[in-house]
């Protein structure tokens, strides 16, 4: 009906407008925003098409029909490329730890490009629709605006907001033509703003969506190629670990003996052989040479190394965080239950990825009392770091992991009941040293400037 009337109102002719052809002119325009509102919705909805789907809803239907295939033809590209990387890298574990550290680099690079640009986004999603309610409230005196224009042009002026950029072209035209009287002109000239600063907005809101997409293609990607890479680490240290099924399901049954961290860790480092095993090796490793008095980062770039390449006193100021996001709680800070906070806690992005922050063996994983899934890794010198939340750890007890190394998942929501009591809606990590035992501030060990963050 509205678009019957819109269509109608074209063969009104200069020195004719009416009440009437004001009218079809404020429906016209009514029909702007609501198509432009609906049209949003229906994305975001996904409403069903019509029955009888017009040639248009055709050719989108065949072009999404070509996009899954090109995705599925990618899908099984990747797949074969994967596998031909893995025959390559056959019982190197060198170079498959060097590609599984540097993988999970590129995932959390991506992760944070994504993370930028949907804080870039939020301020202009908001500004769009502040322009959006500015023109809806002012909607009569936009139709006395474009009644005149109409007049002066004998056409009905686009609608507003599924096409300011038309809408825009024909108010600065008329403008520069003389077309506007002289008392509508400074209403004009504000309408031009607003649709100048909307065109913009449209503009860098598809662009910001159009990269953010390409970074999540990407981020597909490189998670699929790093679980491969881990299911055939994993493999690998199946192989020289003959009982690790046996040894986690025996690290689950000594942890409901224990009701502490320090407890739990004693208890692994002296009743579970895998454990006991690592921490004797890391005993009896000395203290990594160092360079003038200065850690040998040198020592990094030997991913078939067994053994820490620094030593973790010496690497304050050179470790990364062990997943993207942002702290909100802090070691010395109030654990909400009237204690003090014994670690950090990190909400992270749902299925993010967990890296280690340094060398170190694994002495324990799996769940454990209120932290939901637990890592503990021995650092060695006295040193132990414990990482809690992950919805799934992918290492085992025993085993050695670099630094970068990709080790666990984040899940879609909280898993450590502290943090649950707090009602936090994201994923949270928490993050604990120990020295001897004694949690201590692990402030002084992350990095300042990225650029100087140790990799393996």
């Amino acid at each position: 009906m509205i678009q019957d009337l819109c269509s109608r109102s074209q063969e009104v002719r200069f020195g004719q407008s009416s009440p009437a052809s004001m009218l079809v002119i404020s429906a016209c325009l009514l029909a702007g925003f609501s198509s432009a509102f609906s049209s949003s919705v229906m994305a975001q909805t996904g409403t069903p098409s019509p029955a009888n789907p017009s040639s248009d809803d055709i050719k989108q239907r065949e072009r999404d029909l070509d996009a899954v295939r090109a995705q599925q033809k990618s899908a099984v590209e990747l797949q074969e490329r994967l596998k031909a990387d893995i025959a390559a890298i056959g019982q190197n574990r060198a170079k498959l730890n060097q590609q599984l550290i540097d993988v999970a680099a590129s995932v959390r690079d991506i992760e944070t490009k994504i993370a930028e640009a949907e804080a870039r986004l939020l301020p202009l999603d908001a500004r769009e629709q502040e322009i959006r309610a500015s023109l809806d409230s002012r909607r009569s005196e936009i139709v006395e605006v474009l009644a005149a224009l109409q007049r002066a042009g004998r056409r009905t002026p686009p609608a507003l907001l599924v096409r300011p950029e038309n809408a825009l072209q024909s108010l600065r035209t008329a403008i520069l033509l003389g077309s506007v009287v002289p008392e509508m002109r400074v209403r004009a000239e504000k309408l031009v703003a607003d649709l100048d600063e909307l065109v913009g907005l449209r503009k860098s809101i598809a662009a910001e969506r159009d990269r953010m997409a390409a970074n999540r293609d990407s981020l597909k990607d490189d998670q699929t190629r790093l679980a491969t890479l881990v299911d055939e680490r994993q493999r690998q240290q199946s192989g020289i670990e003959k009982n690790m099924a046996v040894e986690a399901a025996r690290a689950v049954e000594l942890s409901h003996q224990v009701d502490t961290l320090q407890g739990l860790i004693a208890k692994m480092e002296q009743d579970l052989k895998s454990a006991a095993k690592a921490a004797a090796t890391a005993s009896r490793q000395g203290v990594p040479g160092a360079l003038n008095g200065k850690p040998n980062l040198g020592a990094l770039k030997d991913p078939g190394r067994l053994s820490p390449a620094i030593a973790f006193a010496s690497a304050k100021g050179l470790l990364a965080l062990p997943v993207n996001g942002t702290k909100i709680r802090d070691f010395g800070g109030s654990d909400g239950a009237g204690g003090a906070e014994k670690g950090i806690s990190l909400a992270a992005r749902p299925g993010a990825q967990v890296t280690t922050p340094c060398d170190g063996w694994v002495v324990y994983a799996g769940p454990f009392r209120s932290y939901g899934q637990l890592l503990i890794l021995n650092a060695g010198g006295g040193y132990h770091v414990l990482i809690a939340g992950m919805e799934r750890i992918s290492v085992n007890i025993g085993q050695f992991v670099l630094t970068g190394e990709p080790v666990a998942t984040m899940g879609s929501t909280s898993r450590v009941a502290s943090i649950l009591a707090a009602n936090a809606s994201q994923p949270v990590l928490y993050i604990e040293f120990r020295k001897d035992g004694t949690p201590i501030d692990p402030a002084p060990w992350w990095v300042v400037n990225k650029g100087q963050k140790v990799r393996g």
